[in-house]
């Protein structure tokens, strides 16, 4: 199994309608960490309905196209890859229920060389059903840990983000629960990586690890 270029550009992940409910915002929520303290107030609005908001980072999920480097010819060894990087762009407010249709489109995929990976980089755009107005734009980065050498055109790799040099405006700590990559993996993505220990090990990891996008949110 190994990553055709043109093939993998030119490769059409159908769009999804996804229509979510005030349960589906709330269990987002406890899948990225609230609700460990019930009678914060500050938690209480994005996990009771009562009053419910949605999460800014709740659009990373929406209109998700399934695990389609698995279910797709992609030639990709999904057991490998893992995400890299994330980035969501709000171009209005996200209600806490509606319908939605998402549209992805793979961007690019740079080979970093034999024994050292792949990137591949896809956008989801978020758009109401009703209106066709674009709530969201959803960026990601895979790293594709057993993809390199599949030979891809000459492309320098973007450089990555410059951490930031100020103390941040605001913090928030909370725990890792064990639970929380099965409790997360309901919102999305079904990679077997973060429930599956012989996947996981397959994978590299002495257990099922907690998804990117979980720490995102």
């Amino acid at each position: 199994m190994t990553i055709n270029y043109e093939k993998l550009l030119a490769l059409k992940i159908p769009e999804v309608e996804h229509t979510y409910t005030d349960k589906d915002t709330i269990l987002y929520a406890l899948g990225v960490g609230l609700g460990h303290d019930p009678l914060d107030p500050g938690q209480l609005p994005f996990v009771y309905e009562k009053n419910l908001k949605a999460l800014p980072t709740f659009a990373a999920v929406l209109g998700y196209p399934g695990f389609w480097a698995r279910e797709l010819d992609t030639g990709i060894d999904w057991v490998k890859l893992v995400n890299g990087e994330q980035g969501v762009t709000l171009h209005r407010p996200l209600a806490p229920t509606g319908t939605v249709i998402g549209r992805t489109r793979i961007l690019e995929a740079i080979d970093k060389g034999a024994g050292k990976g792949a990137l591949v980089y896809t956008e989801k755009t978020v758009t109401e059903k009703a209106t066709g107005a674009l709530i969201a734009t959803v960026t990601q980065t895979s790293f594709c840990r057993g993809d390199g050498g599949f030979g891809g055109p000459p492309r320098e790799t973007p450089a990555p983000h410059p951490l930031p040099q100020r103390e941040p405006d605001l913090l928030c700590d909370l725990a890792t629960r064990p639970e929380q990559a099965l409790i997360y993996r309901l919102s999305a993505d079904r990679n077997p990586l973060h429930a599956d220990p012989e996947i996981a090990k397959a994978a590299g990891f002495p257990r099922p690890i907690l998804h990117g996008l979980g720490t995102f949110g």
